[in-house]
């Protein structure tokens, strides 16, 4: 009797199952070279079946060596485009055709491959896979949960660990006194990658060299193993309460919000928040509320009722699972979680075809949720993908935003003709704004309204950078700007350049404060009333840095140019006020810093003058003043 198995049977260790059982005992038993080659690359790619596949060879081989089975390997090695068209069937197809030309007992697991087997007139043995009815009703690391578990973590070579407590408190812990080895690890990987594959009640979320991921029940589980990781370790998380709207404080709020159009949500909080456990609730709540809802995860791990249909990657693209519910057409969606630039398109994308979207993002403040949108899609519709922020903290409510757009002069400029779009963040219990996000000068500023957040605002390191820039564009020596608020500042230039820098009659100075909408005053560098280590001489600041010492009479110094500087190095000592000169012409006044460099901001006006300059290969020198 001749024997054909094909990957499946060998992965599980069936046909030497079945010749210790008498079936196949004298049987001869034909393993294709395809079977082999498919078994190398599972293994190679880390693939716990590829090795289980190659112990099943083992097996065969001791059998054979006891005089229980002939073995034999027969067939041809596929070659790499053989093996390129194997999720076409080609693998498989000459399998069946080695079973075909041996006159074999073709042996599988596998359904396709055995329907198709039996219509080419091939005797088929069609054997279930395996599984342990025992193990699917409990799983043991279920062993290592309580109440209060929400995670446990299995690692070779360490002691069982947890994270336990209530949410917000939640501490990690040893659980167990010894350490694991690899093989106990292993074993209860095993136990849970068959249970997934043979109960309805689990599924293989991700399965990729080094990294599964099991959904199984309420527990979702990862495996890594060598080489992706340092030593097998087993993660299992679940969700240990779960909550109604009703729970949560302005629940009455945010159901009408919810209910009274189709909105854009981003649920935000730090990991372990309860941010998907706040995101369930809004999904039940708008379930019950007669919408049609609908979820798109990786890994699914949303612990929503049966009416809401639970969708991952379609193809390994969630770009494509969202084409797919744009014909199902849901009332909202809940995209757990937001993450990827290709996450926050297909989130807008779907927004802007107007499906309700209930987005989690992990974020350590409310507005960050907002501010990881900056730069992935156009900043003005921002208001129309997400218009509102819940915030979670400790399993609670923190903070809701609701957010718009106003065209309007920002908060702390002057001049109506500095008006433009604004997107406001305001408090959706109080209605006071403590946030505004517009574009100043090209560059998005986020400008915090709260008193005790403004000095650090963005806008004034901007406004900052722009009156250098223009300042800089009239004078020829150092400049140093100090931003008092949000529409003020003073520039401290030169005595030669004072009165160039003011103009005839203070016109040249007002025009600058016409186009900035701030109030500049100007000084000498003499009526500063400290002095500011690296003195800034150009638009991206000229200053402290690097190591080494100061200039020295006429010192030719090699400059070093790197992504964001040009960099000038000295030796001598740090603190005094030099020239910097290209083949003896003057470029530009600068302070050297504490560690002896001089920095130019690349981008500038003194800093195009200085690459030009290089470029030319001209001599750098610089001079004491």
């Amino acid at each position: 009797m001749n024997v054909l198995p094909d990957t499946s049977v060998v992965i599980d260790g069936r046909v030497s199952e079945r010749v210790e059982d008498g079936d196949f005992e004298g049987a001869t038993v034909l393993v294709p070279e395809a079977v082999v080659a498919e078994l190398e690359a599972q293994a190679n790619g880390g693939a716990e079946s590829g090795w289980n596949g190659l112990s099943e060879l083992q097996r065969l081989a001791d059998l054979a060596d006891e005089g229980t089975i002939e073995l034999e390997y027969v067939g041809d090695r596929p070659d790499a485009d053989e093996q390129g068209r194997a999720s076409e069937g080609e693998i498989d197809a000459l399998i069946r055709e080695l079973a075909a030309e041996h006159d074999a007992v073709f042996v599988t697991s596998d359904v396709v491959q055995s329907e198709v087997a039996q219509a080419k007139g091939i005797e088929v043995e069609y054997v279930s896979p395996r599984v342990d009815e025992t193990d699917i009703g409990t799983l043991s690391i279920e062993d290592y949960f309580d109440d209060q578990t929400m995670s446990v973590h299995l690692k070779a070579g360490v002691e069982p660990m947890a994270k336990r407590g209530d949410v917000g408190d939640m501490h990690y812990q040893t659980i167990g006194d010894e350490a694991m080895d690899e093989e106990e690890v292993r074993e209860i990987a095993g136990e849970i990658i068959d249970s997934a594959k043979e109960s309805n009640e689990g599924f293989i979320e991700l399965d990729e060299p080094g990294m599964t991921i099991v959904q199984f029940r309420d527990y979702r589980i990862a495996i890594a193993e060598p080489p992706f990781a340092d030593a097998w370790e087993i993660t299992a998380v679940r969700p240990i309460v779960k909550t109604d709207l009703e729970d949560y404080e302005h629940a009455d709020e945010l159901k009408d919000r919810l209910l009274e159009r189709q909105r854009g949500v981003l649920i935000a909080g730090s990991p372990g928040a309860g941010k998907s456990t706040f995101a369930q609730a809004v999904g039940e709540f708008l379930a019950d509320s007669d919408f049609a809802v609908k979820t798109m995860e990786k890994p699914r791990d949303l612990q929503v009722g049966p009416e809401i249909t639970q969708y991952t990657e379609l193809g390994g693209e969630m770009e494509k699972t969202a084409d797919s519910l744009l014909m199902v057409r849901p009332d909202y969606t809940i995209y757990d979680e937001v993450r990827k630039t290709d996450d926050f398109e297909v989130f807008a994308d779907m927004r802007l075809a107007g499906v309700g979207m209930v987005g989690v993002v992990h974020a350590t403040r409310a507005i960050d949720a907002l501010q990881r949108l900056v730069g992935r899609v156009e900043l003005g519709m921002i208001p129309q993908i997400v218009d509102t922020v819940v915030y979670i903290e400790a399993g609670k409510v923190e903070k809701v935003y609701d957010v718009s757009t106003q065209v309007k002069v920002p908060e702390g400029l002057m001049e109506e003709d500095l008006a433009r779009p604004v997107i406001m963040i305001q408090d959706f219990e109080t209605g006071r704004p403590e946030y505004e996000i517009y574009t100043f000068n090209r560059q998005v500023v986020t400008v915090p309204l709260n008193e005790g957040e403004r000095e650090e605002s963005g806008v004034s390191k901007l406004a900052k950078q722009e009156i250098e820039r223009e300042i800089q564009s009239v004078a020829r020596g150092s400049v140093d700007v100090e931003v008092q608020g949000q529409n003020r500042a003073t520039v401290y230039v030169t005595d030669d350049d004072i009165s160039y820098v003011i103009g005839k009659g203070g016109g040249r100075i007002e025009d600058i404060e016409n186009r900035l909408g701030i109030d500049i005053d100007v000084r000498t560098h003499d009526e500063k009333p400290q002095s500011v280590s690296g003195a800034s001489s150009n638009a991206g600041g000229a200053g402290a840095g690097g190591a080494g010492g100061a200039a020295t009479q006429g010192e030719t110094v090699t400059p070093d140019i790197t992504s964001r500087h040009i960099v000038l190095p000295t030796d001598g000592h740090a603190g005094e006020t030099v020239e910097v000169q290209a083949d003896g012409e003057y470029l530009f006044t600068a302070t050297v810093g504490r560690g002896g460099d001089i920095q130019v901001s690349r981008g500038s006006a003194i800093a195009e003058e200085l690459e030009r300059a290089i470029d030319r290969e001209q001599q750098i020198t610089v001079i004491r003043a």
